[in-house]
């Protein structure tokens, strides 16, 4: 069984990379053995809640071995939600993966800067090729808007993450959230000619 990443959007239209797709072009294969089918499509304008239940999620159980309970608690104290989480998620190319038409994960970008913002994937989505085909979609649209180069505060679980996909440490940082400290690292990847992989 592989991955099947379909990035939706009616037919003869431009996606969220200005590409136009017909219906050969709408879905490919990202060859992953005994996984999920994964669909990776834009945020729809009236799920910013459900992604916030998604972020709470992902750091309150899917951060468990990298942080601490007081340290996830702080990070997520509750689950986002209302205007100015979902004004956060729209000012950015937000994509979302859904398994089994459940959303298990979803990142953003900033097309202007390039800054990945946030990334987070359910604790029983993690190792199912999620977080790549998602990161794929973002890298591509970062290539197409001619970005040179990617940012990303990454948490101890998605430094190893952002390393495999080539990009490098430029250092870490403490952050404090209600008093309680969170280390993450300052990340780049300089984008050269072709798509990501």
């Amino acid at each position: 069984m592989g991955i099947t990443v379909c990035l939706r959007q009616p037919l003869g239209s431009p996606d969220q990379t200005g590409i136009r797709h017909s219906a050969r072009e709408s879905s490919r294969k990202v060859a992953h053995d005994n996984k999920a089918d994964v669909v990776i499509r834009p945020m729809e304008p009236d799920e910013g809640d459900a992604l916030g239940k998604v972020f709470y999620h992902a750091v309150r159980d899917g951060a468990a071995r990298a942080y601490s309970e007081e340290q996830r608690a702080a990070w997520a104290y509750e689950a986002p939600s209302g205007p100015k989480w979902n004004a956060r998620l729209s000012d950015q190319s937000t994509v979302v993966a859904e398994i089994d038409r459940r959303v298990v994960g979803f990142m953003t970008l900033h097309l202007k800067t390039g800054h990945l913002d946030l990334a987070f994937i359910l604790a029983e989505a993690q190792g199912q090729g999620v977080s790549d085909a998602l990161y794929i979609v973002l890298e591509n649209q970062a290539r197409t808007a001619g970005l040179k180069r990617m940012t990303s505060d990454a948490s101890h679980l998605a430094k190893p993450f952002f390393l495999r996909h080539g990009w490098r440490i430029l250092g870490s940082r403490i952050a404090e959230r209600s008093g309680v400290t969170l280390q993450n690292w300052q990340m780049e990847k300089a984008l050269v000619a072709g798509i990501a992989t």
